[in-house]
């Protein structure tokens, strides 16, 4: 019998294929980059322990929030994949929350999840009037409407019984964010993988956090899923977040493989050798005698 990953992508293994993967391109370059895809998805989830993986815990369920971007409709794809081959033990619960946006195509994710046979529910929240109301002209909109659809997506996490609200940021996201901090923030910190909310009751999880922002987009795009655009801050020009975006593109096409080195950099920190005092005991640091000395 064959192993999943070595199924053949034929028509006649149309019925042993999830319907999220129906139509996939038959290419060898796809077939890559799915399978690079769910590798490195199911190494962040092993590396930062998001799955309990005691037999006698209670089955974990996650809220998987899905934008209409790029980046959350390979997530959805990729935790599915994992789930169906038996690799991810956990119930998925897609989440899409409406915002209020003017524009926005509320029909296009109900039917698209539907269709494709996942658990889902749909939310409707008018944050978006709230943050138009709240932020001044000319400034953008990025950390009010962030917060308030994270209130919104914990408090759906808790009706439904979540452990874990699960957010589709990828490599890139996380690299923008670490020099967000360091240019702005004067501090070294980014996005991390696996966290505890304020209240100590929800973990977030980013399970796209090795993958690089290209895959998503040239998965996502292949699949022909129905891509939404954030028209609210994705309207407005000069963000910061844009800025690094840009600077880190030119730093990869000038020297291939940069980003993948700085994100290396991001997994192996060594506090000695920087200037945290909080993180290493400098004042415990003692010279050792010299054992010539010690032998006169």
């Amino acid at each position: 019998m064959l192993d999943r990953d070595d199924a053949p992508d034929t028509d006649d293994a149309a019925d042993d294929i999830h319907p999220l993967f129906f139509g996939a391109p038959k290419t060898t370059e796809f077939r890559k980059l799915r399978k690079r895809i769910i590798r490195e998805t199911r190494e962040a989830i092993d590396r930062y322990a998001m799955v309990d993986r005691d037999p006698a815990a209670p089955r974990q369920k996650w809220l998987v929030c899905l934008s209409g971007g790029k980046d959350s409709y390979t997530l959805l794809a990729a935790l599915t994949e994992l789930q169906w081959r038996g690799l991810l033990p956990v119930d998925l619960l897609a989440c899409n929350l409406d915002q209020g946006q003017p524009g926005f195509p509320a029909t296009v994710l109900p039917e698209f999840l539907t269709r494709m046979g996942v658990p889902h529910r749909i939310e409707y929240a008018d944050t978006y009037s709230i943050v138009v109301d709240k932020v001044p002209q000319g400034r953008t909109y990025c950390a009010l409407c962030s917060r308030l659809r994270r209130g919104n997506l914990y408090r759906i996490a808790r009706e439904e019984g979540c452990s874990a609200v699960v957010l589709g940021h990828h490599r890139d996201d996380i690299l923008a964010t670490f020099f967000l901090n360091l240019f702005h923030g004067g501090k070294l910190a980014t996005m991390p993988p696996k966290l505890l909310n304020d209240e100590g009751d929800l973990f977030v999880y980013r399970p796209l956090a090795h993958v690089a922002e290209a895959d998503c987009d040239a998965f996502a795009r292949a699949m022909g899923y129905p891509i939404i655009p954030c028209d609210l801050c994705g309207s407005q020009d000069g963000l910061q977040r844009q800025a690094i975006g840009r600077m880190l593109d030119e730093w990869e096409a000038k020297a291939p493989g940069r980003k993948g080195k700085i994100f290396s950099a991001l997994m192996t920190a060594r506090p000695s050798h920087l200037l945290d005092p909080s993180l290493f005991d400098f004042a415990g640091l003692a010279r050792r005698p010299d054992p010539d000395k010690s032998n006169d």
